[in-house]
């Protein structure tokens, strides 16, 4: 069998020396020898055993896992979604929707690998090639018609999709702000179109200024977007609870709430629909929709609104509390930490933003690592001018805290952690999702 981790292989194996962004695999090769490997193959060296040298170890194993998959692939659609927001979003909302149309559908992304009722965690939204097929094949193995693959641009650049061919990719957006290297991340999201079948689809948001440079890479473009698309969307309501809004002549009826979930879910639409399910059916599917886990998670408590998110940078921080605003009846409260050994240019920021925005802001712990948590919320608040917050080191305490303080039609944003079941202390991780911790309170 082919090994691509040392500490995996079995005597007979091959062990295939995999170049990472932190560890070179060709450091392990004697360890991989030690354990019984009777084939290596890398990019130089001489050893005792087997040995095929080749110009490029990821190009091979790409290649080499697309012949051996090639039959099996046939049985699957294999849908992306690439973007700078709304991927996580998008994949999810089609994850469900195809589920609820009957098309037993698979998904992998930020949150981990869905399949069925059963879930897994990943350590990255978009794993290493090796790990790709094995999710995709355990897809397979369970009758999925489709699968849904957020990738991210650190994937992309690091080949993890090199070798698989897309039925349809979604493009969502590009915002460019804190990005050095401009060119190469725009590149980095082209190059998954790149990747579509020849009879695949390209979905583009035609609101984006770089929609046109994307529709060059295919023949098959389907625009969705707010004016001359294939799909265009109008009369946004923005409520408490849901959103209505029209897609071309249809009415829409969503649970989600937020104005940036309706172009995530326009996204989902237009691809759906190009995929050959009628407009009537799919919206009959959005009644059904649930906020993905910590992604702008909405939970409803006596007329009172709390929201779980994923949002730990100034930016998304300030983009979640704007768009709050724009159907809030009452007071925004927030709860918001910092993570320890992380940058902490961005705690005054986030303490700044917060504070000139929000009606009342508990500080609280985020993942403090090895940092001391008074020490984090000291750079958060020691230079703010406003008197409108309180610290409280236990996220737990903070949460039941937010909770109390709620009246009707406030809102209560829990920021920094999202769809995270684990709090890092040290080197340690305790038991804590902010979901959870939500629910218990309210049960009270």
């Amino acid at each position: 069998m082919l090994r691509v981790n040392s500490k995996a292989v079995q005597p007979g194996d091959t062990f295939l020396a995999l170049k990472g962004p932190r560890t070179d695999g060709h450091d392990y090769i004697d360890e991989a020898i030690d354990k019984g490997a009777a084939c290596v193959i890398a990019t130089h060296g001489e050893y005792p055993v087997k040995t095929i040298i080749v110009e490029d170890t990821r190009t091979y194993l790409a290649g080499y896992l697309k012949e051996l998959n090639m039959a099996r692939l046939e049985k699957i659609k294999i849908i992306g979604v690439v973007g700078t927001g709304g991927k996580t979003l998008t994949s999810d909302i089609i994850y469900q929707l195809l589920n609820s149309l009957g098309v037993k559908t698979a998904f992998i992304g930020t949150n981990g690998f869905y399949c069925e009722s059963k879930h897994k965690k990943l350590k990255e939204a978009t794993p290493d090639i090796y790990i790709l097929y094995d999710l995709i094949n355990e897809a397979i193995d369970k009758e999925c018609e489709v699968i849904v693959i957020e990738a991210s641009s650190k994937a992309i650049l690091q080949r993890h999709l090199e070798g698989l061919r897309f039925d349809a990719c979604i493009f969502t957006n590009i915002i460019m702000d804190n990005i050095k290297n401009k060119e190469l991340y725009l590149n980095s999201k082209l190059d998954l179109f790149k990747k579509i079948k020849g009879s695949g689809y390209a979905v583009i948001n035609k609101n984006d200024s770089n929609a046109g440079v994307f529709a060059l890479t295919q023949n098959k473009n389907i625009f969705y977007g707010t004016k001359d698309a294939n799909y265009n969307v109008s009369r946004i309501k923005l409520f408490y609870d849901h959103t209505e809004f029209k897609i071309n002549n249809f009415d829409i009826y969503s649970p989600l709430i937020g104005s940036y979930n309706v172009y995530n879910y326009l996204a989902a639409f237009a691809l759906i629909n190009t995929l050959g399910f009628l407009e009537e059916d799919i919206i009959e599917a959005t009644k059904h929709l649930v906020a993905p886990d910590g992604r702008y998670q909405n939970i409803m408590y006596n007329n009172r609104l709390i929201i779980i998110d994923y949002a730990y940078n100034p930016d998304t921080i300030k983009s979640i509390i704007k768009e709050t605003k724009k159907f809030s009846e009452g007071r925004i409260i927030t709860i918001v930490g910092c993570g320890g050994d992380r940058s902490k240019a961005k705690r005054p920021l986030i303490g700044k933003i917060v504070t000139d925005n929000c009606d009342y802001v508990i500080f609280t712990t985020d993942n403090p690592r090895n940092e001391k948590e008074e020490d984090i919320l000291n750079d958060i608040t020691e230079n703010l001018t406003k008197d409108n917050f309180e610290t409280i080191i236990s996220r737990k305490e903070a949460i039941k805290k937010g909770i109390n303080m709620l009246e009707e039609k406030d809102i209560l944003l829990i920021l920094g952690k999202g769809h995270e079941d684990v709090q890092i202390i040290g080197n340690d991780e305790f038991p804590l999702k902010d979901y959870d911790e939500v629910i218990k309170d309210i049960k009270k």
